[in-house]
């Protein structure tokens, strides 16, 4: 499945049991060559406090606490497989439940899901990074010989978020990762690099912690708008043009929450063998 072109390798573990080492699969099906292919691994568990349970794994193997593309892809599969057969729903995450909005199409299937990102996380310390600022708002951090200018949120997990004239493979490719691993972000960071088109409207590349590039990412995107609104660059309801599609957020003023809609599809499905290299 894939949510604007993020994609990741889902397991119903309603009816198939847990993986002993699902770090390990996620690193075997993710391989593009040599697995299924895809950004990472996600498993939609059971659980008595929601309607279920996400567990996301990058694909070096890496547990991260949430995936915005990733968890509308989850309402997706459960309503379209009749598991949880309701519009609005609850999703347990590793940072914490979070509630959905299905809208569905023609045939009864879910087309694009809402979902309440929650409160952004400002606090340095609870990003966590630590880079001056409480919070942390065009901060300077100095990679590669160059001084860049960094708001950094956390959407339950943490962002860096760079505004540039040109998101170029320069900047993803070398610079990204480079930030990932800073020193200044203790459990690394997603790096998101926007270019402001107007002031609700935003074109979007991010390096993934774990994953590398992606073609979309929900929190990163859900980040983007908090930073720009911090940096009174934009609007609190923006468009966000990713690779992979397009993403609507809005961060309500009325409740601090951020709101994404977005898309969500089913590609194929199937049975993984176990093959290996």
């Amino acid at each position: 499945m894939h949510g604007a072109g993020n994609d990741y390798v889902y397991v119903n573990c309603f009816d198939e049991p847990l993986d002993d080492d699902p770090a390990k699969l996620a690193k075997a099906v993710s391989d593009r060559r040599f697995g299924i292919g895809g950004d990472g691994l996600i498993l939609i568990c059971p659980t008595e406090t929601a309607d279920a349970r996400m567990r996301m794994f990058n694909a070096d193997g890496s547990e991260a606490e949430m995936c915005g593309n990733g968890i509308r892809c989850v309402a997706k599969y459960l309503y379209d497989h009749q598991i949880v057969h309701q519009s609005k729903m609850t999703i347990e995450t590793g940072a914490g439940s979070l509630d959905l909005d299905i809208t569905v199409d023609d045939q009864g299937r879910v087309a694009q899901v809402t979902v309440d990102m929650g409160e952004p996380i400002l606090e340095a310390e609870d990003i966590p990074t630590t880079l001056p600022g409480n919070p942390v708002i065009n901060s300077t951090l100095i990679v590669k010989n160059r001084q860049v200018e960094v708001t950094c949120v956390s959407m339950g997990n943490p962002h860096c978020v760079i505004f540039i004239d040109k998101a170029t493979d320069e900047w993803v490719h070398e610079i990204g990762p480079l930030i990932e691993q800073d020193k200044h972000f203790p459990a690394r960071v997603n790096v998101e690099f926007v270019e402001v088109i107007s002031s609700n409207e935003l074109h979007q590349r991010t390096w993934e912690r774990g994953s590398g590039e992606t073609l979309a990412c929900g929190t990163g995107a859900s980040a983007v708008c908090v930073a720009g609104v911090l940096t009174g660059r934009t609007q609190r309801k923006v468009t966000i043009h990713l690779l992979g599609g397009d993403l609507s957020i809005h961060w309500d003023e009325s409740d601090n929450h951020v709101y994404m809609t977005g898309p969500a599809a089913e590609v194929f499905h199937g049975e993984w063998t176990g093959g290996h290299r």
